[in-house]
C-alpha cells in the first residue's frame, strides 16, 4: 500500500489548467506518440494490459468496454465523458476538472483515435458552473493549438469535443439516463439490451467513461500498461482518488493504491475520528454504497475486497460517521434523496422508494410500530434487481445495510419513541 501520485502530481503546479503550463510538464506528448507510434488496436490492447478498471462505480474494465464498440459502423461513434458526479459525498472528478483539465482532454484524444471517434461529448452536471467554464476553455485552447480539428498532430483524425451541461439530476449520471438527455430529452434510463457500445448516442456506438477514468489514459499510455498493471493488488490495478468526508480531522482527496484499507485510509491519511470520538460506521463508496461497521475497517478498499464484505467500492466516496450519528437518520436522509431522484419509470423504484422513505421518517419521529424494520426489509428485496437502471438499487442496498447492521438502534426507535443519541 502506498501513496503514489499519478492523477494529482501536477494539481499545485500554478496554472496548471492553462495549456502552456500543462505542456511545459509534457502535456499532450502521449497523445502525440500514440496518433503518431499506434495503431487504434494497439492501445486498446495497452489499456486492457494495464488493468485499468472504470472509476465511476462499476469498475467495468476500461479496455473491454472499448472492444465491445464495433469497428465498422454506419453511424457515426461517440465518446461521452461522464462528468456528473451526483453521487452524494463524491467530488474527486471536481478536482481533477479545476486543477488539470488538459489531462482529461489528452485522455479523450487517446481514446477516440483507440475507438475511431470523431466526435466527444463532456456531460457535466449543471451545478458544476465554475468547472465548465475551466473545462471549455481548455477545450478552447486545444483547438487553438491544433490539438483539436482536423488533421490532429499531422495525422489524418479529426476529432471534436464539446462541453454540455446538465440541468442537475442524479439519474443523468447513469449512462443511458447521460445519453437520453444529451440527446434533448428527459434523463431516464434506456432498456438494455441493447448496450450504449451497439446502440448510444443518436442511435450510434458509444462508449461512457468517467472524468477518472480518462484521466488515467494519458499516464498508461506514456509508461505503459505494463508499469500501470504492477501497482496495487490484482485485478485491481493503479491508483483510486478517495473522497474522505464527515467526521474526520483531515477531510480531502487521497490518491492511493487499492490496497489500502478503510482503517489506514481513515487513521493514517484521514488524521482519525475528529474531536477523539469514537467510529460507528463508514460509507466506502458514495451513498448507494452499503457501510461498514467499525469493526468491519479492516478491509481493502478495492472493487473485489469491498464486494467480499457485502458493499462496494462506487465512487470512491468514503463519508466517515462517529459514534453521534443516528443511523435511523442518516437512513432516512438517503431515502429522501433517491426518492427525490428516481425518474419514476418502473414501479419497485417509484413506489418502493418513496414507501420506505415514509417508513423511515415514522421511525425518525418516533411513530414506529412494530414490524417496520421487517417490512423495510421486505421493500428492499422486491426493489433489488427488479428496475430499469441501478437507481433503485442504490436506495435498496445502503438501506438494507443501515438496518441490517444497526437493526437494534432502530428498534430501539421504535421501542422508545425516541433517539438516544446525538442527531447527526
Amino acid at each position: 500500500m502506498a501513496e503514489i501520485k499519478i492523477l494529482t502530481k501536477n494539481i499545485d503546479v500554478p496554472d496548471q489548467d492553462r495549456i502552456d503550463v500543462y505542456m511545459c510538464g509534457g502535456g499532450y506528448e502521449a497523445a502525440r506518440k500514440v496518433l503518431n507510434e499506434y495503431m487504434p488496436e494497439a492501445v486498446i490492447e495497452e489499456v486492457k494490459k494495464s488493468g485499468l478498471r472504470g472509476r465511476g462505480g462499476a469498475g467495468f474494465p476500461a479496455g473491454m468496454k472499448w472492444s465491445f464498440v464495433p469497428k465498422e459502423s454506419k453511424l457515426p461513434k461517440y465518446l461521452c465523458c461522464n462528468a456528473d458526479e451526483g453521487e452524494p459525498g463524491t467530488f474527486k472528478d471536481r478536482l481533477l476538472m479545476e486543477k488539470d483539465p488538459h489531462l482529461l482532454v489528452e485522455g479523450i484524444i487517446i481514446t477516440c483515435f483507440a475507438i475511431g471517434i470523431h466526435t466527444a461529448f463532456i456531460y457535466i452536471r449543471g451545478e458544476y458552473v465554475k468547472e465548465a467554464e475551466i473545462l471549455q476553455r481548455a477545450v478552447d485552447e486545444a483547438y487553438q493549438k491544433g490539438f483539436l480539428g482536423n488533421v490532429i498532430f499531422g495525422k489524418n483524425f479529426n476529432l471534436d469535443v464539446i462541453v454540455h451541461r446538465g440541468a442537475g439530476a442524479y439519474i443523468c449520471g447513469e449512462e443511458t439516463g447521460l445519453i437520453e438527455s444529451l440527446e434533448g430529452k428527459r434523463g431516464e434510463p434506456r432498456l438494455k439490451p441493447p448496450f450504449p457500445a451497439i446502440v448510444g448516442a443518436f442511435q450510434g456506438p458509444t462508449v461512457v467513461n468517467n472524468v477518472e477514468t480518462l484521466c488515467n489514459i494519458p499516464h498508461i499510455m506514456e509508461k505503459g500498461g505494463e508499469w500501470y498493471g504492477a501497482i496495487g493488488p490484482e485485478r485491481n490495478t493503479g491508483t483510486r482518488l478517495f473522497a474522505v468526508s464527515g467526521h474526520v480531522n483531515r477531510p480531502g482527496i487521497f490518491e492511493l493504491t487499492l490496497d489500502v484499507t478503510a482503517r489506514e485510509l481513515i487513521y493514517d491519511y484521514a488524521g482519525g475520528i475528529s474531536g477523539g470520538r469514537k467510529l460507528k460506521a463508514v460509507v466506502p463508496g458514495g451513498s448507494s454504497s452499503p457501510c461498514l461497521r467499525a469493526d468491519e475497517i479492516d478491509v481493502q478498499m478495492s472493487f473485489d475486497a469491498l464486494m467480499k464484505v457485502g458493499s462496494m467500492a462506487g465512487s470512491g466516496a468514503v463519508i466517515v460517521m462517529d459514534e453521534t450519528v443516528c443511523i435511523p437518520k442518516i437512513a432516512l436522509r438517503s431515502l429522501e434523496f433517491y426518492a427525490h431522484e428516481s425518474c419514476g419509470q418502473c414501479t419497485p423504484c417509484r413506489e418502493g422508494v418513496p414507501w420506505m422513505m415514509k417508513i423511515a421518517r415514522r421511525i425518525v419521529n418516533g411513530e414506529g410500530e412494530k414490524g417496520d424494520v421487517d417490512l423495510m426489509l421486505e421493500i428492499c428485496e422486491n426493489i433489488l434487481g427488479r428496475t430499469l437502471c441501478p437507481l433503485g438499487d442504490a436506495a435498496a442496498m445502503p438501506t438494507k445495510g443501515y438496518l441490517t447492521k444497526f437493526r437494534e438502534e432502530f428498534e430501539e426507535h421504535i421501542r422508545m419513541k425516541k433517539c438516544k443519541v446525538q442527531s447527526a
